[in-house]
């Protein structure tokens, strides 16, 4: 696959960033150091580029079905400017992706919501027209996505139109303990639907950041307070030099993310290497078995024998030196493999190696002894039910 290169590429490439290949597009995995950038976002404020995050949009008078039959959530539940965490899954209810659903203005036409975000006084919340959203896959993922909602809407003869615009908006996330504070000091006072500060996690706004209209939601993937901005493209260097904050890349990310057990698609999940429905992955709680959703039928079952997962998605915490990573061993203690490390990582915030992955329901008892297989060692470790930080 050809790189994609984010709209602020060139800005990360002056501030020195080291990049790397993810989802297909070359993004900086560091500024300075991964430890720097972690202990900003846990401290004070940092702020990332995560333009490789997928955007899709849908509108039209079935859109709330055709979301609803698509993702495990109940997308019906959302008023215009709420967010909701789901689940993509097969008919076998495998997780081919997790995404956040954003409800729009009712009326936005898919493909076209920047026409809503450049006239702010039109009011955010007042009904009008059919129904709107837009959903946000993982990197890479767009145009999986896309056919995949053009393919059940056809199936099921669907009014809804469906659109990839990831290249068209630019996504910016800021988070940390002062990321109110740097909202409130990057946004124009005049035109916002509602104040940023008075959202709840999980809500969204239409909001001038740096006179660029933009939609704004409190939500994130650091376990901190943040919010996430979606902009245009062609607008978004003004909304990233609107703050003074440290710029993270994917490695500060990734470390934040594990402290908290938040799941990484292709790497905790993945439909081919890591199969596993949502019960396995430790998020059953964005499955509603009220809604007709594909998977549904099967994760109904699976939940109806009442024995739950064979193996269950938890964290583990070595005792003993060494560092955690995907693939390595997870064993009994005596040599007995239990289970696998999907993810790991030396854990900046408690100094202390950490990891996530899949153990047998029998030993996955948070306080457990178990052992990680590190080079051939068993190094001893407790299983930690995350978050790490104890939040």
């Amino acid at each position: 696959m050809t790189d994609r290169l984010p709209p602020l590429y060139d800005v990360h490439e002056d501030r020195g960033a080291r990049f790397t290949d993810f989802g297909g597009w070359q993004m900086p995995v560091q500024y300075d150091s991964i430890r720097e950038e972690h202990a900003a976002v846990r401290e004070t404020v940092g702020i990332f580029d995560v333009s490789h995050m997928s955007e899709i949009e849908v509108s039209g008078p079935d859109a709330t079905v055709l979301m609803d039959r698509l993702t495990t959530n109940d997308v019906a539940a959302l008023d215009p400017g709420d967010a909701q965490y789901a689940g993509i899954t097969t008919d076998d209810g495998i997780l081919l992706d997790d995404t956040v659903v954003y409800r729009l203005p009712d009326g936005t036409e898919a493909g076209s919501a920047s026409a809503v975000l450049s006239d702010l006084d039109d009011g955010l919340y007042e009904p009008s027209g059919e129904p709107a959203y837009f959903f946000v896959p993982n990197a890479g993922h767009d145009d999986e996505m896309l056919d995949r909602w053009v393919d059940h809407r056809g199936a099921d003869d669907f009014d809804a139109t469906v659109a990839n615009t990831t290249d068209a908006w630019a996504m910016v996330a800021v988070q940390g303990p002062a990321a109110a504070d740097a909202m409130e000091q990057a946004i124009t006072d005049e035109g916002a639907a509602v104040s940023v500060d008075s959202l709840s996690p999980f809500q969204a706004t239409v909001a001038p950041v740096a006179d660029v209209p933009s939609w704004v939601a409190r939500t994130g993937y650091t376990g901190e307070d943040g919010f996430e901005i979606v902009c245009p493209a062609a607008e978004v260097k003004a909304v990233w030099n609107a703050f003074d904050a440290q710029p993270c890349g994917l490695g500060a990310r990734d470390t934040l993310r594990m402290e908290m057990g938040f799941l990484l698609s292709g790497q905790d999940f993945d439909p081919d290497d890591e199969p596993r429905t949502p019960y396995e992955a430790g998020i059953g709680f964005v499955v509603d078995l009220d809604t007709p959703f594909v998977g549904r039928d099967a994760l109904a079952a699976a939940r109806a024998d009442g024995d739950g997962p064979t193996e269950t998605f938890t964290g583990i915490r070595l005792r003993d030196r060494g560092v955690p990573r995907a693939g390595y061993a997870v064993t009994d203690g005596d040599g007995t493999r239990i289970g696998t490390l999907t993810s790991g990582t030396m854990s900046p915030t408690l100094g202390e190696p950490i990891g996530l992955g899949y153990v047998e329901a029998t030993h996955a008892e948070p306080g457990a002894d178990v052992a990680v297989v590190v080079r051939g060692d068993q190094k001893a470790a407790v299983v930690t039910a995350p978050p790490f930080l104890g939040r």
